[in-house]
């Protein structure tokens, strides 16, 4: 019998989400065979199964979180007695189990106590004897257990006669003064001074006369009273807060772990760490959007998707060649700024999991026909869920495209570790004046963010513009790269 632990799929992940088994109880194996998809921070991964044999065991539901260490199945390989399965991979039997694992047995008279403790993940686990965890009770009592409690409970003399339970008192509404009596409401009402006129009174307006403070002569209600009692309901249901009907259709909660969790503290991390500096350039990307059709009908681009993003990245890796600084970041560690002679592209990516980041590797190594294979199948993989760890780590600098959903310009945040990201909105017929004559163009807004601590603003507005001059005349791209 064999276990097999989760392992660590990317860098120094702690966790991760079994999202879908492949393999059940009783089903065969093989060396390598996908037995379980995991979603971690950064994935969506495919484990195969190191081991051949039969699945023993499922020690992890779907759904569930398992810490890097834990086991999730075990496979039966022959190699020695199958230990029994514990619940079936099921919450109840793993937490039966670990209850009965916290109960450390008795040592053996020649074996020394640390001998017992046994190894874990990290350090040693929990010394035995250390603690202990009170045994849960059965959801139904069974008459062993209802036997042994029943001591616990003080025995009731025989002489002594049954008195039945005492019902609880419903509790007040309103208060009502002390009469000295212990009659019901009906008694306390009748105590009550106040003339015919105003008993009228106050059972038209639904007062109880009994919660109303009297004042006048002898204790005597009046109609003042009585209407203070009414002011006195209003002003309380004007200062407390109203109840509200519940909306139709109710609400929904949606954990949030996995990708959407690490992209929440990476860029709740990125905006109060790196104090970002955004700047926006409108374009006339005419010329992009005749070179877009121009590079569709070529031979080299046949099975490939042309979009003007290849344009927008391709000027970014001009640009960034042009100004170094720009693909850079700062180490806080270190209070050193690195600057990387390579471009990791990365193209952001909008996904049911959230939001992903992967790029491209050695973008600036690539030919433009290449260029488009790669950014098409990272959005294709993204898409699929089948973006890996590695395929997101390393960037430099990263391109958003918020002008697929219909959007002129915003204010990106900064991917930890990058110092620049650039935001690419709609391309739009908008009137432009080329020669001192107005006539429609194609337009779109640029917005750039970037890391202040790196990047000053003359530099970010050198980028900006050369990157928008590329993008009116294409040909620079050929002048400039």
């Amino acid at each position: 019998m064999k276990e097999f632990k989760l392992p660590d799929v990317g860098e120094g992940l702690t966790e991760a989400e079994i999202v879908r088994w492949h393999v059940k109880p009783g089903d065969p194996v093989k060396v390598n065979q996908i037995i379980v998809e995991i979603e971690t921070a950064k994935a969506v991964v495919e484990l195969p199964c190191p081991f051949e044999g039969v699945v023993a065991a499922l020690m992890a539901d779907e759904g569930e979180t398992v810490d890097v260490g834990r086991p999730i199945i075990s496979v039966d390989d022959g190699t020695g007695p199958a230990a029994p399965a514990v619940g079936e991979g099921t919450a109840g039997g793993r937490a039966q189990a670990l209850a009965e694992d916290m109960v450390p047995e008795p040592a053996a008279a020649d074996e020394p106590p640390a001998e017992k403790r046994q190894p874990v993940l990290v350090g040693y686990g929990v010394k035995p004897g250390a603690a202990r965890r009170r045994p849960r009770k059965p959801s139904t009592a069974s008459p062993a257990t209802s036997s042994a409690a029943a001591p616990a409970a003080p025995a009731a003399s025989p002489a002594a006669p049954a008195v039945p339970a005492r019902p609880a008192p419903e509790p007040a509404v309103r208060e009502a003064p002390p009469t000295g009596s212990a009659a019901g409401s009906a008694a306390r009402r009748a105590a009550v001074l106040a003339k015919p006129p105003v008993r009228k009174l106050a059972k038209d307006l639904g007062v109880d006369l009994a919660t109303v403070p009297p004042t006048g002569p002898h204790g005597t209600i009046t109609r003042e009273d009585v209407h203070a009692a009414v002011e006195a309901v209003a002003d309380a249901g004007r200062t407390a807060p109203q109840a509200v009907p519940a909306a139709r259709g109710g609400e929904e909660r949606i954990p949030v772990k996995g990708v959407r969790r690490a992209t929440a503290q990476a860029m709740t991390a990125s905006a109060f760490t790196a104090p970002h500096v955004t700047e926006f350039l409108q374009v006339d990307v005419t010329g992009t959007m005749e070179a877009v059709t121009r590079l569709r009908a070529l031979p080299d681009f046949a099975e490939v998707k042309v979009s003007p993003l290849l344009l927008v990245a391709k000027a970014v890796l001009v640009a960034a060649r042009r100004y170094p600084m720009i693909n850079s970041m700062w180490d806080e560690a270190a209070q050193e700024i690195v600057v990387k002679h390579y471009v990791n592209l990365g193209i952001a990516a909008a996904t049911p999991r959230g939001l992903l980041v992967p790029n491209v590797k050695n973008a600036h190594e690539l030919s433009l026909p290449d260029l488009a294979r790669a950014i098409g199948s990272l959005a294709e993989t993204a898409r699929a869920g089948r973006t890996q760890p590695a395929e997101m780590s390393g960037g430099t600098i990263t391109i958003t495209n918020v002008g697929v959903f219909g959007v002129d310009a915003g204010t990106p945040i900064l991917n930890p570790g990058e110092s620049a990201i650039l935001a690419f909105g709609q391309v739009r017929d908008l009137p432009w004046v080329v020669d001192g004559q107005v006539v429609p163009r194609r337009v779109c807004t640029l917005a750039l963010s970037f890391d202040h601590r790196v990047i000053d603003g003359e530099l970010g507005s050198l980028f900006l513009r050369d990157v928008g001059a590329m993008l009116e005349d294409p040909l620079r791209m050929l002048a400039w790269g």
